[in-house]
Formats: structure tokens, sequence, C-alpha cells
């Protein structure tokens, strides 16, 4: 049976909650063509990950909705998929303020940022 999305009519972020969407967890490609699988749920590959401020709580003062806010790896919720009042199904998710690592106004490049380990070369 699928899960029909939450119909919201507002959402109102408390304290000093940051609520996000747009975050991605698929697979990547990098700039040097390198493709990279998804590691949603995986111990390897574990990355920050960019997501769009969708509602942001009174106290909180460091990020505005609509800001891209990259966030320590797994410091989100699961998603939560809602309908808002114009219709559009989303995935929302809260995220720990704490472990906001940087802020966009922009949508940033998601070419890479992992605890990739470097292997010295052999030689």
């Amino acid at each position: 049976m699928a899960l029909v999305p939450t119909r919201i009519q507002s959402l109102k972020a408390l304290h000093d909650t940051v609520i996000v969407e747009d975050m991605n967890f698929s697979g990547r490609t990098l700039t040097s063509g390198i493709i990279l699988p998804s590691d949603n749920g995986k111990s390897s590959g574990i990355r920050p990950r960019w997501g769009r401020v969708y509602a942001v709580g009174p106290e909180h003062r460091d990020v505005q909705v609509g800001q891209w806010i990259c966030v320590a790896h797994g410091r989100w919720t699961r998603g939560l998929d809602v309908e808002d009042t114009d219709g559009e199904l989303r995935t929302i998710r809260r995220i720990d303020p704490k472990d906001i690592l940087l802020v966009s106004d922009e949508q940033p490049d998601d070419d890479t940022m992992s605890d990739a380990v470097v292997v010295p070369e052999r030689g």
C-alpha cells in the first residue's frame, strides 16, 4: 500500500527548528566524469548534503527561507512527503541546526564533499 502525502495548509517551524527540502540522495557525476553511485543508507561514501530551507523557527538567526544549507552527514530526519496549498508534492526534513556547515544564496554544485580516503601512490 502506497503512502499518501500529508496535505498541509501551512507549516510553521518552532523555536530554532530548520526544515529543508530538495535534499539530493541520488548518485552523482563529478565534473571529471567519475560516476558516484547513491550512498544513501550505506556506510561508504558518507557526506554532507545540501538542502533548500523551507521553514525557519523564530529563534534561529543564521539562515532564511530559500537559502541553501549544507548539513553534516546524517543530521536530518527521514523525509515526510507533504502536498502544499499549490498542490506541489515536497519531501521535507528537519535538520539539526547545530550541524549546518555552510550557507549559500544560490544552489551550489554538489560535486564532491566526502570523507574519501586518499591512498598514497606506490613508488
